[in-house]
């Protein structure tokens, strides 16, 4: 096979499946691109180099035997470092973890081990999966491989960043507000964003626990599928999943067809605040979908105008809570601890020394948001909006099949841009972040580069829970006709490596 970095999971997975290459190999190929790109690109924080060629011997081995393999067996992945792996180094993105390594996996790596897929290392992030640049970890930014002087969107920059510079065809994300959606929007990849629920969060190290969620990232929409589709599926060890029949997704991104389907254009989530060249991508990739036999609507969702702010009370509100577990006394950093200072003082001095600035903004915000005498005015009303939101989309799916929006309002800005404005960088997330509030899927893909400064634009389609299917078949149809558009895949080059 020409260039083994360059080719989608799908087909590295049949390639050697039949013997055409050895996983050894895949895995070799990209473990030397990491060594090639990535010291210009910062996607990874810790390369297992050692257990992935293992895996992948394993793989070889199976393969040899006529064993049944996986769909995806073989293939290599980059694990975003949020969630547990064991033995390996586990921060999230964050200093007070430093040296952490889990006893246990998570059930996603779990099930990508059961599945054959071979994790190449764990992914940088914005510290605690707070932020939408991954310039909030404390390792270090990561790069966006189209220009290495602009972010790779976040909190899981890494993973797409990966994925762009070709370092791994497949790779893990987790989205509490869109941090699986918005940097697949800015590096030209695709992500996808489960119903709540649909994917184990047992392992994951938590945020939000009502609005995290685990998802598949890749180049192309049948990869991605083929992902989903190795981790979804309930878990009793999380009280959250979802006990129900996992839909199909890998059928839906193979039919790829959107004829007869009722697509609602959400108008809160386009127009003003929207980069000219963002906009311009959307209008043309809904003309493709109108040409494609779909009915094109516009729908209104009225309390989405208030998702920002309900948002930025119940996350920072379940952050405060989550993180109380952080504190210097049973594992990670231990700051303080010289005999003289009191356990109160030694939890004090390891978090001030073990969290960044973006994390005890948002403690403080949440810790004030649940103090007494606050708690009804805030985080009470922020969830009775979210009340509303999920209300809005439920209406607006009585009318439609899957909404449809812009991912994110611009391209991937400049490094430092927007580190010193809080609020500037909340806003990235302003398409994204209803679904989550609602517990619903949504998928990110590539509709073109915006004419002004050639960045990748996508598209966010947002299907009804436990409908995630609905968002490969539009999403698979998209991509075929843009694909026959451009005679290529959007990512056929990283431009700045």
């Amino acid at each position: 096979m020409n260039d083994l970095t360059r080719q989608s999971a799908a087909v590295l997975a049949d390639a050697i499946a039949s013997k055409e290459v050895t996983a050894v190999e895949v895995t070799q190929a990209h473990l030397d691109r990491i060594a090639a790109v990535d010291g210009k690109v910062h996607a990874f924080l810790h390369v297992t180099a050692d257990s992935a060629l293992a895996q992948a011997k394993a793989v070889d081995a199976k393969v040899a035997a006529g064993t049944p393999l996986g769909a995806l067996a073989g293939v290599p992945l980059g694990l975003k470092d949020v969630l547990a792996m064991k033995g390996e180094p586990t921060t999230a993105g964050s200093k007070i973890l430093e040296g952490w390594r889990p006893p246990y996996d998570s059930t996603v790596v779990a099930r990508l081990r059961a599945a054959d897929i071979v994790i190449l290392g764990k992914t940088n992030m914005d510290e605690f999966a707070m932020g939408s640049s991954t310039e909030h970890s404390a390792y270090g930014p990561t790069h966006n491989p189209w220009d290495l002087d602009r972010i790779p969107g976040g909190s899981g920059g890494g993973s797409a960043a990966a994925l762009a510079a070709f370092e791994a065809p497949l790779a893990i994300g987790t989205d509490t507000g869109g941090s699986i959606r918005q940097p697949a929007s800015v590096t030209g990849t695709v992500g996808v964003k489960p119903t709540y629920g649909g994917v184990s969060r047992y392992g994951q190290i938590a945020l939000a626990s009502s609005l995290d969620q685990p998802g598949p990232c890749a180049r192309s929409v049948l990869d991605t599928a083929l992902l989903h589709a190795a981790i979804a599926g309930h878990d009793p060890r999380d009280s959250t999943s979802i006990n129900a029949t996992v839909p199909d997704v890998v059928a839906a991104a193979k039919k790829a067809d959107v004829r007869g389907m009722r697509i609602g254009v959400v108008t809160e989530l386009s127009g003003d605040g929207y980069q000219a060249g963002v906009s311009q991508r959307y209008a043309e990739a809904l003309d493709i979908l109108r040409e494609l036999g779909a009915e094109i609507v516009e729908v209104s969702c009225p309390h989405f105008e208030y998702a920002l702010g309900a948002y930025y009370l119940i996350l920072p509100s379940e952050a405060s809570s989550n993180l109380a577990r952080f504190d210097g006394m049973r594992y990670g950093l231990r700051a303080g601890d010289d005999g003289k200072n009191s356990v109160e003082q030694v939890m004090a001095i390891t978090r001030e020394a073990g969290f960044g600035p973006e994390v005890k903004r948002r403690i403080m915000l949440g810790t004030y948001a649940l103090s007494s005498g606050y708690y009804d005015a805030y985080y009470g009303q922020a969830q009775k909006v979210r009340t509303l939101i999920t209300r809005d989309f439920n209406a607006a799916f009585e009318k439609v099949d899957v909404l449809v929006s812009p991912t994110a309002p611009t391209t991937a800005f400049k490094l430092g841009e927007k580190l010193d404005d809080p609020l500037a960088m909340y806003l990235n997330d302003v398409a994204t972040i209803p679904v989550n509030l609602a517990g619903i899927g949504a998928m990110s893909l590539p509709i073109g580069l915006a004419p002004e400064d050639g960045l990748p634009v996508g598209m966010q389609i947002m299907a009804p829970a436990m409908a995630d299917d609905r968002l490969y078949l539009a999403g698979g149809a998209l991509e075929a006709a843009l694909t026959d558009k451009w005679g290529h895949l959007l990512i056929e080059e990283a431009p700045a490596l």
